[in-house]
């Protein structure tokens, strides 16, 4: 029988968090002492989002330890936590039962009534923030699990009713297939995590399986415009809702108006005149957002004008198009988790359509294999900014056993530059960026403190 969370929460049995302080872990921490679970942790350093924890009545130890499980009933670990682990090691030593992180938020999921879980190659976090305002505006009391903080919940997780669960979902490892969706979202399905997923076919089928997750009487949101993630629905006997600005879709946008990079439309659910939508978050990619999230609410007889109040409410999610400062030359500093080509060209094709003189990126190119998977693609979606910048590659989890570096990126990007530290890119910035400019952070690593450096003047 495959492990369930529900029996240690119900007994109140003490769980452990390998990897307390990440997104989704402290999250489930949270949730896990508002049920009046004792929960003890680990993790390599202290953070905002462990004291966070520890005040709320977590034991957490910093550094990872054989000794940190004793007196646990219940191990729960990411997926970048493994088997040699210390406490992992411990555990199996004394039989402590072990799960993933991805399995518990599952098991938990099962005791909501309606389950939206919003999966897509880009575009998660956004939309997951986009739903939880509609929910939060049609009074659904969601209870939310995002990857990034929403001011609007106040951090990562908020903790409501069990009539809706919002909950972002990633393909990565096979995370989402441990999950439990009476709604699953497919924003878009592209190459990458190429160093777990073999190829395309690969990730096309981990979204499949995903849909296929719903039950019969669920729902299967699906972009029509992408070609693969209609390919990961092509024949699965669930309903599907299709979103996109194909004329075949079920929902779609009519009467499109853009002021500055930023988009107002009409949504048509099929064919009918469903709600009017004013972003307040600039780009194309935002409108298709929208869309996906005006497909679940008219599935659950949201009306349109409350979709239309949650949608403006939405003024953007951390490190997405989030404003940083200015410079004291006058260019402005904004910073972006782009770090997949796709998501690159969707920002910055946003930045065109707004009134800038220059656009200056500062891209931090994040993990080695990413780097040289899709080296084309990087390629072309920096050749839409007036100067590129490059920053080393981020190595996250890899060694680079590829050699791979920006400088090679710098060479095929007409008037790119790669330098060697972040204070030799804010110098360089500080030099060349002014009045009328963009300085554009862009990455999935810590390139965002080239911003602070800038506006703070360090």
């Amino acid at each position: 029988m495959e492990l369930s969370i529900k029996p240690f929460i119900e007994h109140k049995k003490t769980i452990h968090l390998v990897g307390i302080g990440g997104v989704s872990m402290n999250s489930l921490g949270e949730l896990l002492l508002s049920m009046g679970v004792p929960v003890t942790g680990s993790d390599r350093a202290h953070s905002a989002v462990t004291e966070r924890l520890e005040r709320l009545g977590a034991v957490i130890h910093y550094g990872h330890a054989a000794e940190n499980v004793e007196g646990a009933s219940l191990i729960i670990r990411t997926a970048a936590v493994h088997d040699d682990n210390p406490e992992i090691v411990r555990a199996h030593e004394l039989n402590i039962p072990v799960m993933e992180r991805a399995q518990a938020w599952g098991c938990l999921m099962t005791d909501y009534q309606d389950v939206i879980c919003l999966s897509g190659t880009h575009g998660k976090t956004t939309t997951t923030s986009m739903m939880t305002l509609i929910a939060m505006q049609a009074a659904l009391d969601p209870t939310v699990m995002v990857g990034s903080n929403l001011p609007a919940i106040g951090g990562t997780l908020r903790i409501g009713g069990h009539e809706c669960f919002v909950a972002e979902s990633c393909e990565y490892c096979n995370s989402f297939l441990s999950f439990a969706p009476t709604i699953a979202v497919v924003l878009n399905v592209e190459a990458d995590h190429l160093d777990f997923f073999k190829d395309l076919d690969d990730i096309i089928h981990s979204f499949r399986a995903f849909c296929q997750l719903t039950p019969a009487n669920g729902l299967v949101v699906v972009n029509a415009d992408d070609d693969n993630a209609m390919q990961a629905v092509q024949g699965i006997d669930r309903k599907i809702m299709t979103f996109g600005t194909a004329p075949t879709a079920n929902v779609r946008p009519a009467n499109v108006t853009l002021n500055n990079g930023y988009y107002s439309f009409d949504v048509l659910v099929n064919n009918e005149l469903y709600t009017h939508v004013t972003l307040s978050v600039p780009g194309r990619h935002n409108m298709m957002n929208a869309l996906a999230c005006c497909a679940v609410s008219s599935f659950l007889e949201v009306r349109g004008e409350l979709v239309a109040a949650g949608l403006a409410q939405f003024k953007g999610s951390s490190r997405r198009f989030e404003l940083t400062g200015r410079m004291s030359t006058g260019a402005l500093v904004v910073d972006d988790y782009a770090h997949h080509p796709s998501e690159m060209r969707a920002t910055l094709n946003t930045a065109r359509q707004m009134d800038f003189k220059r656009i200056f990126c500062a891209f931090q190119p994040h993990t080695y294999t990413r780097t040289k998977a899709l080296f084309a693609e990087f390629v072309e979606a920096l050749k839409l900014c007036d100067q590129a910048v490059l920053a080393p590659i981020y190595a996250a989890r890899e060694q680079n056993t590829i050699g791979i570096s920006s400088d090679d990126l710098a060479r095929e990007i007409p008037g790119a530059v790669s330098l060697g530290s972040f204070e030799e890119i804010a110098d360089y910035l500080r030099r060349e960026a002014g009045e009328g400019d963009l300085v554009l952070t862009m990455g999935a690593g810590d390139i965002y403190k080239v911003g602070k450096m800038l506006v703070e003047g360090e």
